[in-house]
């Protein structure tokens, strides 16, 4: 299981299908309760104008026998007088909830004035109105659902409330929306008429779209998934060849192979083409390691052979000993150790101190004892490692010297953001496709490939090293006296 959702074809599908799904789910819940919101305003319609069109007729004075909204073929209808009393309903009415009443049978209706029957004498009083002729009982309209606006006889209220119940009519139960309109009729007094209209297609359009999105979720949820997991796979395909290719570079270890790189311009191409770059940068970087412990072993094996060939011959004959020559193979042989370990140590990225460094008085230090060297200098302060920095300007002193004819000149100025150190010589200089190929670890160019006029080939190298660890430059050019210029720039620290 860990391994399944470990990779990131299977987390890509899974988390698509998850948000999918939540989405859907909103969405299916909001048209569900907006389905439900319109059939159910639509069934409120309907009920209140039922209900109005039976308002119409009492206010019009029909009788409630000739009133045709209670034949129940619209749904069923109640009429309650002020008092809350049912007056009329529905033919075959058997049950009702959800209104002011639930009784479904109309009470005996008053007796009109003037009628001759046992009580005649103490209505007579009455005169010209029955038990419904108060029209300001609002506590009773409200008792009754109505909307409790101040009618006039004949005047349907404007005012319309709603509610959901049930009825069963003729042995048919339903759910239904209510809705109440008052009514004040001139003979009847303040009628509150309930009218309801069936919700069987609110239900039945609800149950449907319920139904549609148990059985549509899933399976468009399975498609989601499949189509995410297949597409996933068909863009990570890539960069599974990357990783068979890397795999297969390391057990060969051969830097010379390269990646795929897909025809695309997406992340993983760009992913391909970094990949194959730092191959290549690698194998330039083990290629020139290579080179350099051949080169570095060249240079040793000179240097030792000939000190053992002259211990041997002193051993032998201790007369013929030339100490001279064993110590200055000895010395060679220090200054290639200790350029080897610095070396070493650059390419490890040893970062240079930060102690402030003042070139200018570090260029009168070096120069200190040199003959035929000249000095101009202004203040300019760095920061990095005095030793190296020092180590630097020696190299370049050095070479200066075993190319000049007669004279070195060092400088140090400020040039803007920049300090810069030049050493010239008046030599004959460097050919400018040279240039840049004498920064190379041992090399030599022609005119000084004898080991007892030069070094090893790295003074050069490891100033051009010393000169990137601390941020700047060494470039090799042109001296105004016709020899080479060598010129350091370093970013320049502001005396605070």
């Amino acid at each position: 299981m860990n391994r399944l959702f470990g990779s990131v074809r299977s987390r890509a599908t899974l988390g698509a299908t998850l948000v999918v799904a939540v989405a859907l789910v909103t969405a299916g819940f909001a048209v569900v309760l907006a389905l439900r919101s319109n059939l159910t305003a639509e069934a409120g319609t309907r009920a209140e104008r039922s209900a109005r069109a039976v308002a119409f007729d009492l206010a019009a004075r029909t009788a409630y026998e000739d009133l045709t909204g209670l034949d129940g073929d619209d749904g069923p209808v109640q009429i309650l007088d002020e008092d809350g009393g049912l007056v009329a309903a529905s033919e075959d009415l058997e049950r009702i909830s959800g209104t002011a009443t639930d009784e479904v049978k109309p009470r005996p209706a008053p007796p009109a004035p003037g009628d001759d029957d046992d009580d005649s004498d103490d209505s007579g009083d009455s005169g010209d109105s029955d038990d419904f002729d108060d029209p300001d009982d609002s506590d009773h309209a409200e008792d009754s659902g109505g909307s409790g606006e101040d009618l006039a006889p004949g005047e349907i209220a404007g005012e319309t409330t709603f509610g959901n119940g049930s009825a069963t009519i003729d042995g048919d139960t339903e759910d239904y929306r209510f809705a109440a309109v008052d009514v004040q009729t001139h003979d009847r007094g303040r009628l509150t008429v309930y009218a309801g209209a069936p919700l069987a297609a609110e239900h039945s359009a609800v149950d449907t779209a319920q139904t549609a999105m148990l059985i549509g979720l899933p399976l468009l949820l399975g498609v989601v998934a499949g189509v995410t997991w297949m597409v996933t796979g068909r863009a990570l395909r890539p960069v599974e060849g990357i990783r068979r290719e890397m795999a297969a570079i390391t057990a060969s270890e051969d830097l010379a192979r390269r990646v795929p790189e897909p025809g695309t311009h997406d992340e993983i191409a760009r992913l391909a083409r970094t990949t194959n770059e730092t191959l290549t940068a690698l194998e330039a970087s083990v290629e020139r390691q290579r080179r350099f412990v051949a080169d570095a072993s060249h240079e040793l094996r000179s240097p030792i052979a000939s000190l053992r060939t002259q211990l041997e011959v002193a051993a032998a004959h201790p007369e013929l000993l030339d100490l001279d020559g064993a110590v200055e193979d000895t010395v060679r042989l220090q200054h290639l150790a200790a350029d080897l370990l610095l070396l070493a140590r650059l390419d490890a990225g040893e970062r240079p101190a930060d102690s402030l460094v003042d070139l200018a008085a570090l260029a009168r230090e070096e120069t200190a004892g040199r003959t035929g060297v000249v000095v101009r200098t202004e203040p300019a302060q760095v920061t990095g490692s005095r030793g190296q920095l020092g180590r630097l300007l020696t190299n370049l002193l050095d070479n200066a010297r075993r190319h000049a004819r007669e004279t070195v000149t060092v400088t140090v100025r400020r040039e803007g953001a920049w300090a810069v150190l030049g050493v010239a010589d008046d030599g004959e200089g460097v050919p400018e496709a040279d240039r840049e190929r004498i920064f190379e670890r041992f090399v030599r160019l022609d005119a000084a490939r004898s080991r007892d006029d030069g070094g090893a080939g790295l003074g050069l190298a490891i100033a051009r090293d010393v000169a990137v660890r601390h941020g700047g430059t060494l470039t090799a050019g042109a001296a105004p006296t016709g020899g080479a210029l060598f010129e350091l720039r370093l970013p320049l620290v502001e005396e605070g």
